[in-house]
């Protein structure tokens, strides 16, 4: 994570290059289109809007919040985190209640590439759902919805952790990512 000094309040995200995970020293000059900084708190609000929109879905055995929430995190992770439908409601709640800005940003891939698991797993159930396979639907939609409440609860991020490991796909979305990012 990159520590920032200040951030201004009208802001939730500011462009920044990439940093080096083992220096924290620049890896290359600042690039347009590289990943921007973001609060962390906007991934997490995001984390649980969407557990509780899932909840209400499964309590009132409504299928149709999985391919929504599978949208919501498509957009966000394909598209950028400035247009994460879930966490938009964030800057809103942060200037009602006045919390402060973040003392850390974080880079924006990691979460990106988090939803985009998220957005497969989504995708997975609603295949299922339309199969006729509502329980299997349910099923693998609640283990998304599990990490997103360990996220909502306790900051940890399995798909951001995943996204750091040295494979192939997380290079892949890197790539991806960078090229439908919409200034």
């Amino acid at each position: 994570k990159q520590r920032s000094t200040h951030v201004p309040p009208e802001t939730e995200e500011t462009p920044m290059t990439a940093t080096s995970a083992t220096t924290g020293q620049p890896t290359q000059k600042p690039d347009p289109q590289a990943a921007r900084m973001i609060d962390p708190r906007g991934h997490r609000f995001g984390a649980s809007l969407s557990v509780v929109i899932l909840g209400a879905g499964l309590l009132l055995n409504l299928p149709i919040v999985v391919p929504f929430l599978a949208v919501a995190l498509g957009v966000s992770a394909f598209f950028g985190t400035r247009y994460s439908i879930l966490g938009r409601p964030w800057p809103i709640v942060r200037k009602t209640l006045r919390i402060a800005p973040p003392s850390e940003l974080e880079h924006e891939l990691p979460p990106r590439f988090a939803q985009a698991l998220g957005f497969i797993g989504f995708a997975v159930a609603t295949g299922l759902f339309l199969l006729g396979l509502v329980t299997a639907g349910w099923v693998v939609a609640a283990a998304v919805g599990a990490l997103q409440a360990v996220l909502a609860a306790t900051g940890y991020c399995l798909g951001c952790r995943l996204y750091f490991l040295k494979w192939w796909v997380p290079a892949q979305f890197q790539k991806l990512a960078r090229r439908t990012t919409l200034a």
